[in-house]
């Protein structure tokens, strides 16, 4: 059983003792920090919050449980239901919210799940008043509402047909062109919201498409990461040739991955890749993407003559680093899109359409697409923590071992050399460190990590 409390969120396994799982005291007890912090926070703000989520087995035992606390609280609940990541995000600033509480563990297994908080403007907290979140769950004195000042619940299940709306009226999108080009895809849902809200995003798009583990009961077909070792059932269904794309989307819709035409990965890390090149075809300006993302971002950002901005690991850093430097285009390696003119968040169905604009304004096939790119591999290894596990110490080990090439250390630890890299980071959302490492050949990244890894036994 685990619980892990973070500066983004409260996540966690169902059942068990409180304080080691997520169950429905501690759910109570981090949605009060959260109401108070954003009760301190907007004095004078709209005392509504916007609650989302995704098709979990759990997810209507926490809903109930997180609109109950924030009613209790003094706050309105404009609960949207079954509904995308980048969804709820929306959803708060159409609705003029204080703020918004995504019930989702994203690509985790289904015996977990988590409240990821946003603020005002439908963003993740900052590490500020992430940690100050946590110093008020830590001190439990909460002050709940009276009987004449409890919140309402307000559903409303608008906002996904309004994402898509929002989606089909950005500048990049040539929805014209992609509905003449007649696409017909293939995609994974993965028994979540993504089959909720993509249906309609392909109609608009004119888009012929077809649906895998399309029941949103929260019952995963398969482990719910989207990397190639979890998708055999879609690219064998790719193989047969009926298709002109894959797509496979994780159970809160905020990452995204394709599928080429002849059934093979178009690989994770190119989802961001691919749809920067095409929107800086159209709007040139700076790049951003995280420290474990590809060096391709950078190589092709350098072929527009535009600049490309390395962040720590997480999407408010990411975010955060994109604001600075006035990036057009960012994200992260993982499958994630961040396209500024709709949000500032990852969003599977900005990059879905972007990327069908892409497809239909080259007149390729996906395969072609591909190689167009720069091309890397990438390894991604693990080390599991146990309690007693001083990750400083081995991160210092690893540091003073290659201390004659390039390191950065604004999160983890990240050794760059000529034609390759690695990073070590401790995990957010698990209780491991994470390497990732790339090279030119996948044989060569195996070997960087694995010499990496035998540093740290």
């Amino acid at each position: 059983m685990t619980l892990i409390k973070s500066i983004s969120g409260i996540r966690g396994t169902i059942g068990g003792a409180p304080g080691d799982t997520l169950n429905p005291l501690d759910i109570v007890k981090f949605t009060t920090a959260y109401a108070t912090l954003i009760r301190r926070n907007t004095p004078n703000g709209s005392r509504k919050i916007v609650v989302g989520r995704d098709a979990r087995l759990s997810g209507e035992m926490v809903s109930h449980v997180v609109c109950g606390t924030l009613m209790g609280m003094g706050f309105d609940v404009i609960d949207i239901g079954l509904a995308t990541t980048p969804t709820t995000e929306l959803a708060v600033t159409m609705a003029g919210a204080d703020g918004g509480i995504i019930i989702t563990a994203s690509h985790n297994p289904c015996q977990w799940n988590a409240l990821k908080l946003l603020n005002a403007q439908g963003e993740f907290f900052s590490a500020a008043d992430g940690a100050e979140l946590l110093e008020i769950a830590g001190r439990e004195e909460f002050d709940y509402a009276d009987v004449e000042h409890l919140g309402s619940l307000i559903h409303d299940d608008s906002f996904t047909d309004r994402h898509v709306e929002k989606v089909l009226s950005l500048p990049a999108v040539d929805a014209e062109k992609v509905r003449h080009a007649g696409f017909r895809v293939c995609v994974d849902t993965i028994n979540s919201v993504g089959a909720i809200a993509l249906p309609p995003l392909f109609k608009a798009l004119g888009v012929e498409f077809q649906l895998l583990n399309e029941e949103p009961n929260g019952r995963f077909a398969h482990n719910p990461e989207p990397l190639e070792k979890h998708l055999g059932q879609i690219m064998e269904e790719m193989k047969g040739g009926q298709y002109d794309l894959g797509i496979v989307v994780d159970p809160d819709v905020d990452r995204l991955a394709f599928i080429c035409e002849d059934g093979k990965m178009f690989g994770e890390e190119y989802t961001l890749v691919s749809v920067a090149d095409y929107v800086l075809s159209r709007t040139p300006g700076a790049t951003v993407s995280n420290l474990s993302s590809s060096r391709a971002l950078s190589d092709v950002a350098a072929r527009h003559n535009c600049s490309y901005t390395a962040a720590a690991v997480g999407e408010v850093n990411v975010t955060t680093t994109m604001k600075a430097v006035g990036a057009v285009i960012g994200g992260e390696g993982n499958g994630g899109v961040i396209y500024p003119p709709c949000h500032y968040g990852r969003d599977a169905l900005v990059g879905i359409a972007l990327f069908l604009s892409s497809l239909a304004e080259k007149g390729c096939r996906v395969s072609e697409l591909r190689a167009s790119l720069p091309t890397y591999f990438m390894a991604k290894h693990r080390v599991d923590l146990t309690a007693d596990t001083d990750i400083d110490a081995l991160l210092n080990r690893v540091k003073t071992h290659y201390n004659d090439q390039r390191i950065t250390l604004i999160d983890g630890v990240k050794i760059d050399f000529a034609d390759s890299w690695v990073h070590l980071r401790r995990s957010n959302t698990e209780p491991i460190i994470r390497i990732y490492s790339e090279a030119p050949t996948m044989e060569a990244a195996e070997a960087l990590a694995k010499e990496v890894a035998q540093l740290m036994v």
